[in-house]
């Protein structure tokens, strides 16, 4: 079906063009953009989609959430295989974003929690909000994400870094993040400010 077109019942996204450029932006009922596996699988096709036909894409969230990350509802209930064939279906969303070769940028506002930071770190450039938070909350539940976030992070900001934000589960401010270099930029639309920068780096 079009990438527009989904069943209410499963719209996790809303897509729009903007000056040329995708923008997609997570959607849930209670606003958190939970990253269930269907989630996730509709995410795949859609972001395949976007790649196959060679657009630049922006992936925001709403004011509050970019992504509270994965559903732990699911998490708790996975054995051995389905959590191995989850972390598969997370890494290959990841690698689809990581290897277009058209700019994927994420422009986060609010929490980007957990697999929404991996899903920000897998993307080319992150802009943000002064709202936004990040961290990773895995290590206080006993979990480690197994979407590469722990190998994006290391080479975004280094590994003594990264490990500090890992096993203290630890919670930053857009700021820190910009000082520390998680983030391209901060400012006050981030969606705005991420296409404006797409649009710049094509010569649109």
């Amino acid at each position: 079906m079009p990438l527009t077109e989904q069943p209410m019942s499963l719209t996790i996204f809303r897509l729009e063009e903007t000056q040329g450029v995708q923008v997609l932006r997570l959607y849930s009922e209670d606003g958190m953009n939970r990253l269930s596996r269907q989630c996730m699988l509709v995410l795949t096709d859609a972001v395949r989609g976007i790649a196959a036909a060679r657009h630049p894409l922006v992936i925001a969230g709403n004011n509050r959430f970019f992504s509270a990350g994965a559903d732990l509802n699911e998490i708790a209930a996975l054995d051995g295989r389905s959590a191995l064939e989850f972390s598969k279906l997370g890494q290959g969303l990841m690698a689809i974003i990581e290897t277009s070769r058209y700019p994927v940028h994420a422009a986060i506002a609010g929490y980007c929690m957990g697999g929404g930071l991996d899903l920000a770190l897998a993307c080319h450039r992150r802009i943000a909000a002064r709202n936004a938070v990040f961290g990773h909350r895995g290590a206080a539940l006993g979990l480690i994400t197994g979407w590469g976030g722990t190998q994006r992070l290391s080479r975004l900001i280094g590994k003594g870094r990264a490990l500090q934000m890992f096993m203290a589960a630890e919670k930053i401010a857009a700021q820190q993040a910009l000082d520390i270099g998680l983030l391209d930029t901060i400012a006050p639309d981030p969606v705005a400010e991420a296409v404006r920068r797409i649009r710049t780096h094509l010569g649109l």
